[in-house]
């Protein structure tokens, strides 16, 4: 067996370094970068940012969320370098938005 050089193995920390994005509208992104426990969750993520208070979002489990774009529950663990992101209903459907802005155009 070859030996093993340190610098390969993966360092494993207690800390995970994350982010969590809300956009309140139309290009304004409201993002928090934080350190949690390793273990945490989702939910713990969007508690510790303080954007439920900051936006008045309302109660946690009424609201979708996701990591890197692919929606979760409140209960999925964290990983080193995700993105938790919370999203806002849409108003209006993206065909028809579509339309009117072609509509405008002419």
């Amino acid at each position: 067996m070859a030996p093993v050089d340190s610098a390969d193995i993966p360092i494993m920390t207690d800390i995970l370094n994350i982010q969590v994005a809300y956009s309140p509208g139309p290009e304004v992104v409201d993002r928090v970068q934080l350190s949690l426990p390793a273990g945490s969750t989702l939910g713990d993520a969007l508690t510790a940012s303080g954007l439920l208070q900051r936006h008045a979002l309302g109660p946690m489990d009424g609201l979708v969320l996701g990591v890197w774009a692919k929606i979760r529950p409140l209960d999925h663990p964290l990983r080193e370098g995700d993105r938790v992101e919370v999203y806002r209903p849409l108003r209006v459907d993206p065909k028809e938005a579509r339309r009117q802005r072609y509509k405008k155009s002419r």
